[in-house]
């Protein structure tokens, strides 16, 4: 009964956590900016570690079913 909201919790952070990682990496290849009014190297590093920790996060939610 426990597993459900886990595994439901894991999709959507692995999920979110890939997008953000997708967008920056697009965004930051096109030299678009990722936030605007803030230093690009500063934006894209912390986009890329948020997204890296909710996919990490989303494997430890998977790890725990």
């Amino acid at each position: 009964m426990e597993s459900g909201p886990a595994i439901f919790a894991g999709a959507a952070f692995t999920l979110f956590g890939a997008g953000l990682l997708l967008w920056t990496g697009t965004r930051a290849l096109h030299r678009a900016p990722v936030a605007h009014g803030v230093h690009p190297a500063a934006a894209i590093t912390f986009a890329a570690s948020m997204g890296a920790a909710f996919v990490i996060l989303g494997m430890w939610c998977f790890g725990r079913v």
